[in-house]
């Protein structure tokens, strides 16, 4: 078996890193040369991976902080809002009002009278 340091595709950083230069559709020279390669191109993925993890975790705080003002605000642009609406319209949302408890029974029982639609495809 050839090793790394012999092969004429392989340069090595005075720092002790390796850089393969090989195609593995074209040009390797032996099977645990593919090893190496795809081991390389791994350990590459993973500090890639761990560099995007890094950047995350310093933008969380930042994230947090905008997440709690748009709250505060959509909240108040709600508080805001809240003369705007009817008594009727005052209830919780959870109860809908007796207008519109009678227009979703007309819904339903249309529902029931149309087709039903075919269950979705689960292989997506």
């Amino acid at each position: 078996m050839i090793q790394c340091k012999d092969c004429e595709f392989c340069e090595m950083a005075p720092d002790g890193q390796v850089q393969l230069k090989c195609n593995p559709f074209a040009n390797i020279k032996e099977p645990e040369c593919l090893t190496k390669w795809q081991l390389l191109r791994l350990d590459l993925m993973t500090r890639a991976y761990m560099m995007t993890v890094a950047e995350y975790r310093k933008l969380a705080p930042l994230q947090e902080k905008m997440y709690r003002r748009m709250s505060r605000e959509l909240e108040d642009m709600d508080e805001a809002d809240s003369w705007k609406q009817d008594e009727d319209e005052s209830a919780p949302p959870h109860e809908p009002r007796a207008k519109d408890k009678d227009k979703d029974k007309d819904k339903d029982e249309d529902a029931d009278e149309d087709d039903a639609l075919p269950p979705l495809d689960d292989r997506l």
